[in-house]
């Protein structure tokens, strides 16, 4: 409840934060915004191979032109301006920035950028979950032996569940299960850049289709995002993925309760523990009522009568037993809220979420019947989704990341539904971002996946 006061302090006596942020996409720009207007809080430079598009999007921001025309990192420093270029590492290895901020959305890119901020005594905070899910667990593993922090990004859905998880766990409940709303249908799971707008015209009006990627948007829809989002939940708290991924089960914010519990007692869950995203479409295809397609929840269980019937008094959602109860959070603000994570890295030194261990992994799934010989395009594409799976299963069986099926050539025909294997793809052992995700195997091992903590 003090970072506000911990960043006006820093201002009194001149030395504000200072950040440097790689990649200027929506997540960053959005980041960009609020920095500029935050007391204590310096971004120094931004690094993005297209420089003319960083001046853009700060300009979109709200940035005036004198404020990014600082000639080097030195100058910005002196002048608390920002600096623009197209070095990442340069920025990375300045001695004068504090906390990095890694925001390209590519995984080899990210597990790069966060491997040279740690030796370079930096604290990273990695906006890029696509990172987080292919390598996370080993990076946090390799922060926390550095002294530096890395951190999930506050405002993204997996930081604000893993604060919903804090909080019930240190309120003394017993989390049941914890996740986010999503537009989501089974037929989802075959979506394509080409055909995503007979989805998204449904419910979002975008003029201008030119204004988005429609590869980044497909893959909310395929249900891509939601197993890397959830596999940096349970990495970084303990809760677990259930057998055969997400269930994806519809559900109004007032039933989340109900729905989020075991099986055994009325639910759609295997068991306690574990991660869900709920659906705000109905499987014949109506929209659910009162949804929490941009929110995030946890379920918990009042384990005392009193508990139970306080649950009831103070309207905490419970379900029909009134064993269980739900508090949510309607909405995230993305890159709006981010600056939580950079104060809190650098003045607090902890993360808001970090991986923990290695419990869950995104396996690369057939969209369609894949031929020999195909090239994969990773996330969002033509070829493949991403489907959480417990990390020992994945491991047990070999199977590929999401984050390596990119850029890689099929070796056998796959059926459509099918998890491909490192064996199926002509996947290069030498390259950087491999050879960090068999180091992290190799470190956590299949056995690793345990049970959530009560």
């Amino acid at each position: 409840m003090n970072l506000h006061s911990m960043l006006i302090e820093r201002e009194t006596v001149g030395h504000p934060v200072a950040v440097g942020l790689i990649g200027a996409g929506k997540f960053g720009t959005m980041f960009l915004s609020q920095a500029r207007l935050t007391t204590g809080m310096h971004v120094a430079g931004v690094a993005d191979l297209d420089v003319t598009r960083v001046r853009s999007q700060l300009m979109t921001a709200g940035w005036p032109a004198e404020s990014y025309a600082a000639t080097s990192l030195a100058d910005a420093i002196k002048r608390r301006a920002t600096f623009v270029t197209g070095n990442a590492e340069a920025l990375i290895a300045d001695p004068r920035i504090e906390v990095i901020v890694e925001a390209t959305g590519v995984p080899g890119a990210g597990i790069h950028h966060a491997l040279k901020a740690i030796e370079n005594g930096k604290h990273i905070v990695m906006v890029n979950v696509e990172a987080d899910a292919l390598a996370g667990p080993l990076l946090a593993r390799r922060a926390k032996a550095a002294g530096v922090v890395y951190s999930l990004a506050w405002g993204d859905q997996p930081a604000l569940i893993c604060e919903h998880v804090d909080w019930a766990r240190a309120a003394g409940f017993k989390v049941i299960c914890a996740g986010k709303g999503t537009r989501y249908h089974p037929a989802y799971h075959q979506s394509t850049p080409d055909t995503l707008w007979e989805i998204l015209d449904q419910y979002l009006q975008i003029k201008d289709r030119n204004s988005i990627n429609p590869k980044m948007f497909n893959s909310f829809i395929d249900g891509t995002k939601s197993g890397i989002e959830m596999t940096a939940v349970c990495n970084a708290t303990g809760l677990l993925p259930q057998s055969d991924g997400l269930g994806f089960p519809p559900a109004t914010r007032f039933e989340l309760a109900d729905v989020c519990k075991p099986k055994s007692e009325g639910g759609t869950l295997e068991k306690a523990g574990v991660t869900e995203v709920t659906s705000s479409v109905y499987r014949d295809g109506r929209d659910v009522p009162h949804h929490l397609a941009l929110g995030t929840y946890v379920v918990f269980e009042g384990e005392t009568d009193y508990a139970r019937r306080c649950f009831k008094e103070y309207a905490m959602l419970p379900d029909k037993s009134g064993k269980y109860a739900a508090l949510y959070r309607p909405i995230h603000m993305i890159g709006l809220e981010l600056g939580i994570s950079v104060a809190s890295c650098a003045l607090r030194n902890e993360p808001t979420g970090a991986p923990t261990g290695f419990r869950s992994d995104v396996a690369a799934t057939a969209k369609r019947a894949l031929k020999a010989g195909e090239m994969l395009d990773g996330e969002g594409g033509f070829c493949v989704w991403g489907k959480q799976t417990p990390a020992d299963v994945s491991l047990e069986r070999e199977l590929l990341p999401l984050g390596l099926a990119h850029n890689v050539k099929l070796k056998r025909d796959i059926a459509q539904g099918g998890a491909l294997k490192w064996s199926d793809v002509a996947y290069d052992p030498n390259d950087s971002a491999v050879k960090v995700r068999r180091e992290m195997e190799l470190a956590f091992g299949r056995r690793n996946a345990e049970t959530a903590a009560s």
